[in-house]
């Protein structure tokens, strides 16, 4: 039997999500909790039975360190890993740094951008890998993931506005022939 299996995990805790401040394209790295919620996430898969041929995350250290510490604690630091700014999350601009809860996010990146960048590398890079019966582990950012939540769970653009990904926790799905979802499990701690 062909597994098709994809797990996203958006990476821990940064120090910028601590600070409520718009993180964007800045390489910020994890706090200590971010580095524990990573560690648990691959725990937690690993208890599963999960392993994975092959991993991708973004061009960003936060979500490379999470797949690392993920990777690290299921004992397969060993496996391919693709690198790409397509899985980045999403560009704000001038907002990159300024408080949260002070500023209205104009300009920058809309959803809709981030997703006509990340959709077509899961087509291309991820899927594929996919269809084909390999078990994929993708450590992003809440933004990236969500426009692939998007698809997968084939919601609308008012729907996933409303969706909060967490840190460090992994959404495990598993494709039918098609692409379509055919299981779903939310690790959410």
């Amino acid at each position: 039997m062909i597994d098709r299996v994809l797990v996203l995990v958006r990476h821990g805790e940064s120090e910028w999500n601590l600070r409520n401040l718009f993180t964007g394209w800045k390489d910020i790295d994890l706090t200590d909790k971010g580095v524990a919620e990573a560690q648990a996430a691959g725990r937690r898969l690993k208890a599963l039975g999960l392993s994975f041929d092959v991993a991708f995350t973004s061009d960003l250290i936060r979500a490379q360190r999470s797949l690392d510490l993920i990777l690290e604690e299921m004992g397969q630091t060993q496996i391919p890993v693709s690198r790409d700014k397509a899985l980045n999350e999403r560009d704000y601009g001038d907002l990159s740094g300024l408080n949260k809860d002070d500023v209205a996010p104009p300009g920058g990146e809309s959803l809709k951008d981030t997703a006509a960048r990340v959709l077509p590398y899961y087509i291309q890079e991820i899927l594929p890998a996919v269809l084909q019966g390999k078990r994929v582990l993708i450590a992003a950012h809440g933004n990236s993931l969500r426009a692939l939540v998007m698809v997968l769970e084939r919601l609308s653009t008012e729907d996933i506005l409303e969706r909060e990904i967490g840190t460090g926790d992994p959404l495990i799905y598993r494709l039918n022939a098609d692409s379509t979802v055919a299981e779903k499990l939310d690790l959410a701690a």
